[in-house]
């Protein structure tokens, strides 16, 4: 397995995978720990995520640097990411005694209430658009929460999952609380059918997910899934196009466009189209390919080849059916141009399938009723935004569109104080705030008679 930069297609590392037995030995000892770990106090648990935390912020440059080389993420962007990884802790460090209190319930016992248990081994499997942030979001809750976690990383991020298990180490955690899995695809079976997993928790793609499910289900073991997105983007008439056009290029274009929650359906009242084509427009022509280490290039390569290739793919079918390009559609290896194009009907494959990179589609609606058939026209469910300058109605438009999160006026985002997940083929179940760290546990009933 390699790990490869994508900017200039250097091998940067090869790993070994783990023999059969390794990765019993692995698992084996994560179950081993997790009796210790679980009797731990919350309090000790806490401080160590204090200073993993800590350990983030004074390492943030050498860990970004690791996510640029084997995935191509502009340094900005990578430098975000660790300091948002970093704010997590910060956010379950301060909340998770509350988040993790039982409470009574009033009966005609002399005493009932419920209390939150750990379960055993969570099982995390993680994909490289963002290999830091998607590992805490599913680690640092469950770790809290007394379980264990074995963590199953894309092979072509390989280097900064074991970046990640040292930081816990380093940071206090024993070995075997949280564990780096170098393993392929194919073995995630073997860990998922050992009776010390509990649970998987992954993000990645339909695919992914449907066979992680099945497994998992086969197993009967819980599970977290967070799929792939098509998030609708819907501007109204009376939006402030300025900013709905800054944020839109801002979320399209983040992470080269790879991303789960990006804005990738662009639906824009009839009245006011033109103009925010052409206000995105003057905002894609701004962003510049280059060396994604260096802190003057705001726009990076896509993270491999072959996604390259399958979007290219996806583009040429766009075509076929219509779509016109207003600007960029060229390729250079990883190096895809930002694309923005025009549709005649939401019925274009752009729409339709998910987009995994720079293609920025845009089609025109005539009322509000359309824009919201539109947006709700996909078997995705992860989020959405509506811009609008009526508050009220931004809302009420916002409770009809299907998705986990909608936001009005405002950049769909994960923040460790809400809780993110989506519907449909987007997946089921939910990472973040209360309802995160939560999933992986034994919420149990106790019932005291006199």
């Amino acid at each position: 397995m390699k790990s490869i930069n994508p900017f200039n297609q250097q091998v940067l590392q090869q790993y070994d995978e783990f023999s059969d037995s390794e990765l019993r030995t692995k698992v084996d000892a994560s179950a081993k720990m997790y009796v210790a770990w679980k009797a731990k106090s919350l309090s000790y648990r806490i401080l160590l995520v204090k200073k993993l935390a800590e350990n983030l912020r004074s390492k943030k440059i050498e860990l970004a640097a690791s996510m640029t080389l084997e995935m191509g993420k502009i340094h900005k962007e990578a430098i975000g990411e660790i300091e948002k990884c970093a704010w997590l802790c910060d956010y379950y460090a301060e909340n998770a005694p509350q988040l993790l209190a039982g409470r009574h319930v009033k009966t005609e016992m002399y005493k009932s209430y419920v209390t939150y248990q750990p379960l055993g081994t969570v099982l995390a499997v993680m994909p490289w658009n963002f290999p830091f942030w998607q590992v805490f979001r599913a680690a640092v809750p469950a770790l809290l929460a007394g379980n264990t976690m074995l963590l199953k990383h894309a092979s072509n991020v390989f280097g900064s999952a074991l970046l990640i298990e040292q930081l816990f180490l380093e940071s206090g955690f024993s070995e075997g609380t949280f564990t780096t899995l170098l393993i392929g695809a194919q073995k995630v079976k073997q860990v998922i059918s050992a009776p010390s997993v509990v649970g998987v928790a992954l993000t990645g793609s339909e695919f992914a997910g449907a066979s992680v499910a099945s497994l998992a289900g086969k197993n009967i073991k819980r599970q977290v899934l967070e799929l792939g997105g098509s998030d609708a983007f819907v501007v109204l008439a009376d939006a402030d196009l300025e900013r709905a056009a800054d944020v839109a290029v801002a979320s399209r274009m983040l992470n080269a466009g790879q991303s789960c929650i990006a804005s990738k359906r662009f639906f824009v009242h009839q009245k006011v189209h033109d103009l925010f084509v052409h206000k995105v427009l003057q905002r894609l022509q701004k962003l510049n390919i280059d060396d994604p280490l260096s802190e003057k290039t705001n726009f990076g390569p896509m993270a491999r080849m072959d996604l390259a290739d399958d979007l290219v793919e996806q583009l040429s079918k766009g075509l076929s059916q219509g779509a016109q390009v207003i600007q960029g559609g060229n390729r250079d290896q990883c190096l895809f141009e930002p694309t923005l194009l025009v549709l005649p009907s939401s019925e274009n494959v752009l729409l339709k399938e998910e987009t995994f990179g720079p293609l920025m589609p845009i089609v025109a609606f005539k009322d509000e009723g359309e824009a919201l058939q539109m947006a709700n026209d996909s078997r995705f469910g992860l989020g959405g935004s509506v811009w609008t300058g009526d508050l009220e109605k931004g809302e009420q438009i916002a409770l009809k569109i299907e998705a986990g999160a909608v936001f009005v006026n405002g950049m769909v985002r994960s923040d460790p104080r809400l809780p993110f997940g989506g519907i449909k083929d987007s997946g089921y179940g939910r990472e973040l705030s209360q309802e995160g760290i939560l999933e992986f546990v034994n919420t149990k009933t106790i019932v005291v008679e006199q």
